[in-house]
């Protein structure tokens, strides 16, 4: 009984510790599932114990200390499921290996790793749009890296983001890993680029005011169209559909919609993936006119009523957000100017929406006190300090004006160094009445190379090659050299201009030029000259500017024709010019390259007899005006009016001014007359000689054609007019010279075209001489590239 007693309670003793074991060993259980999931394992162990040993299986470039810095168990640890499955939770997310697994065999812990291989090489596949480096830049992936599925498909996700923005949705990117030896691996990215996702059609809901086809000139988004084959505006792009939403906003504000909303913007990708259909909803709500304008002050010695010339509005005109804008920046300018340091204009609106009208009070405090501690540039990699820091109107210690930072703003994205600039200015961390101004640029290239073909109805075909470099060295310094060669004219031209010279707001530069041209067709005989001039300008303020030149020129009169006019025979065939003269201009345009508004004046005057043979004294005045008359009746605003004006007058000092030196009347500035058709002219041979004094005219409207904006096409209404006078040595009986007004009128066409611009003008004289040369037809072509 005994034994049996015995045998009995050491059963019981073994079941005790049996049950003692089953949480282990279902946590291990566990932790194998969880392993298991992840693509690793491991092995539970039997019934615990101390790990003596960690063995480190399958390694190949990966030292095995490296695998154990990643692990929470070591050895002399007491076997724990947990840090086990720790420990294989770490492996894993260290990215290198591709498959992990653990088991405890007795008193070892062996751990078995299948390394990622590594990249050798990366290549791109069918990818024609967007270029190789531009990929590789936009991937995370690189030559020796450890190569991971997840990070392939982040990549394959970022190659498909960037199609997209350039408005290809139907591409499609599949990765191939090629297996190498020492276990690396060759990555290519094969790409189906397929179509550009075009805009098929631009909707919009809610319009009545204006129809769907003004609508579609506002935004920038551009529906399909084949003749935007050079143009990527038709391309579906979510940056600029949120643009578009601004646009359209900005203009309904500008033409008087207060009340006016984007509702919604829509764009539905087709079935097909290759069309996007855009849908704007909109609520115009109704049109609102100025009502009373205002102008209040708490400053104690300043008029608001002596500053309401810089408002270009009135009660009763139709309201416009860019005009309360811009007044806004005019008030702010002229009280600083009027000694005002720290002034804040603030508009003040009041809505009557039963009388539709908008009461603006212009409310002009004094803002804070704050001074430039400092100013910061960023960004000019090549370009210096001090040609950005020259055109800011603000210095370090100057009281801080808001408006005279837009301005600076303005004056370094006029330099045309730099792609982007940004002007800002923030608290100074030192002082509360200190502000630190951050400039910003991204600069662009400022080199060009330049060839360029035409034809002209003056000069002939043309060939020029053009070389320039507008940031020289990075000083702001402006070189260019050029040279033309056409059938009736060729030329060559070297300039440099200095725009801060001796450190100072002048700009200082030289001209060397050799022009050849044949004159047969209008006076018999061909001419050259060679010459330089000295430079020297500066601006007295934003819109007053003078410059200064010297010039002394070699002239030539060669190849008289045998029956040229006696008084072309007469003229002396070799002159030296030595001449110094001034232009005084007052400039109020809108742009200088592309005026739609505003008006220019020049005055000038030249006198030649400092040494040289040529004696002479010369005056011309000019003017331009320019009027955007399509937003003073509410047509299209691309109807514009200009109206040109010009007169000049010369006499010698002393003997007659040269034949090459006088005024001549047809051609640029009479259209519809021949080059020099117009002026005085022998009467057996019909050659031009020229006049001592002329005047000139033009009215030009532009008119709409009709076309979409993207095909380049402009129309115009012109007629010109002028006289010319006599020249000294005219002697009835041998010359034609009626001094009498002569007028023309014509039409004509620009076409922007993708070789360049090709100018069409058909000009009829209605008031001319029976003597006059007459041109209907005058075309100009060119490109360059």
């Amino acid at each position: 009984m005994n034994k049996i007693a015995g045998f009995m309670g050491a059963f019981a003793l073994l079941l005790t510790a049996l049950s003692s074991t089953q949480p282990a060993a279902a946590q291990s259980a566990g932790g194998q599932r969880a392993a298991a999931q992840r693509g690793g394992a491991f092995t539970a162990p039997g019934l615990g114990g101390t790990i003596d040993r960690i063995v480190i299986e399958g390694t190949q470039r990966i030292d095995p200390e490296t695998v154990l810095t990643y692990m929470t168990v070591r050895e002399g640890d007491v076997y724990d499921a947990g840090k086990v499955d720790r420990s294989l939770k770490n492996l894993f997310e260290t990215g290198l290996f591709a498959d992990v697994s653990m088991r405890h065999e007795g008193g070892r812990l062996v751990v078995s790793v299948a390394e990622n291989p590594i990249i050798n090489r990366i290549a791109f596949e069918g990818n024609r749009r967007i270029k190789d480096p531009q990929l590789e830049t936009e991937i995370q992936l690189r030559p020796r890296v450890v190569y991971t599925r997840a990070k392939v498909q982040e990549d394959v996700q970022r190659i498909l983001e960037l199609y997209r923005r350039s408005g290809r949705y139907a591409v499609s990117v599949e990765p191939k890993v090629i297996a190498l030896d020492q276990n690396r691996v060759d990555l290519a990215f094969e790409i189906n680029e397929g179509p550009s996702t075009t805009v098929r059609r631009i909707s919009f809901v809610g319009n009545k005011v204006y129809d769907d086809s003004a609508l579609r000139e506002v935004v920038e988004t551009s529906e399909e169209a084949w003749y935007r084959f050079l143009s990527s505006t038709d391309t579906y792009d979510p940056d600029r559909l949120t643009y578009d939403r601004e646009l359209l906003r900005r203009h309904y504000l500008k033409n008087g919609y207060a009340d006016f909303q984007v509702k919604s913007a829509i764009a539905e990708l087709s079935t097909d993936r290759q069309a996007f259909f855009m849908t704007f909803t909109v609520s115009e709500g109704e049109r609102y006119r100025f009502g009373p304008v205002g102008l209040e002050t708490t400053l104690a010695e300043l008029d608001p009523e002596a500053l309401r010339g810089v408002i270009t509005f009135k009660d009763g005109d139709w309201y416009s957000a860019d005009k309360v804008e811009a007044a806004v920046q005019k008030l702010t300018d002229e009280v600083g100017n009027r000694g005002f340091a720290f002034v804040d204009v603030k508009p003040r609106v009041t809505r009557d929406a039963d009388k539709r009208t908008i009461a603006i009070t212009f409310q002009i405090d004094e803002g804070p006190r704050a001074f430039v501690e400092r100013i910061d540039i960023n960004g000019n990699v090549r370009t210096l300090d001090e040609v950005v820091r020259r055109e800011m109107m603000l210095s370090e210690g100057d009281a801080f004006n808001s408006a005279k930072l837009r301005r600076s703003r303005q004056r370094i994205q006029d330099l045309g160094f730099f792609e982007k600039v940004e002007v800002n200015n923030e608290p100074s961390p030192t002082a509360p009445d200190r502000t630190v101004v951050k400039v910003d640029v991204t600069e662009k290239s400022t080199g060009e190379v330049s060839f360029g073909v035409g034809w002209s109805s003056s000069v002939g075909a043309i060939i020029e090659v053009g070389l320039r470099e507008r940031n020289l060295l990075g000083r702001g310094q402006d070189l260019k050299a050029s040279v033309s060669w056409a059938q009736r004219r060729s030329q060559v031209d070297i300039s440099f201009t200095e725009p801060y010279f001796l450190d100072r707001r002048l700009r200082a530069g030289v001209d060397l030029y050799a022009i050849e041209r044949d004159l047969k067709k209008e006076s018999s005989y061909d001419y050259r000259t060679y010459g330089t001039a000295l430079r020297l300008g500066y601006n007295y303020n934003e819109n007053l500017g003078h410059t200064f030149k010297y010039t002394a020129e070699f002239n030539e009169i060669t190849d008289v024709k045998s029956d040229a006019s006696r008084f072309i025979k007469n003229q002396d065939d070799k002159t030296y010019l030595s001449m110094i003269g001034h232009v005084l201009t007052y400039d109020r345009r809108d742009s200088k390259l592309d005026p739609k508004d505003g008006y220019v004046l020049s005055l000038g005057n030249d006198m030649a007899g400092l040494g040289g043979s040529e004696y002479f004294l010369r005056s011309d005045a000019k003017a331009a005006y320019y009027a955007p008359i399509g937003d003073w009746f509410d047509w299209n605003p691309t109807w514009g009016l200009t109206v040109k004006g010009g007169a000049g007058y010369m006499f010698g000092l002393g003997k007659d001014v040269n034949i090459n030196q006088r005024y001549n009347l047809g051609g640029t500035n009479l259209r519809g007359f021949a080059n020099a058709g117009a002026s005085p002219r022998d009467a057996d041979t019909d050659d031009a000689l020229g006049g001592n004094w002329v005047t000139t005219g033009s009215v030009e409207v532009a008119v709409p054609l009709g076309l979409p904006a993207e095909l380049g096409l402009s129309g115009r209404l012109f007629s010109d007019f002028g006289m010319i006078g006599k020249p000294d040595d005219f002697d009835e009986a041998l010359m034609d010279g009626a001094v009498s007004p002569r007028l023309s009128a014509g039409a004509g066409v620009t076409w922007v075209s993708p070789v360049g611009p090709i100018s069409v003008d058909l000009g009829y004289p209605l008031v001319k001489e029976k003597f006059d040369k007459t041109e209907v037809f005058r075309l100009s072509f060119g490109s360059r590239f």
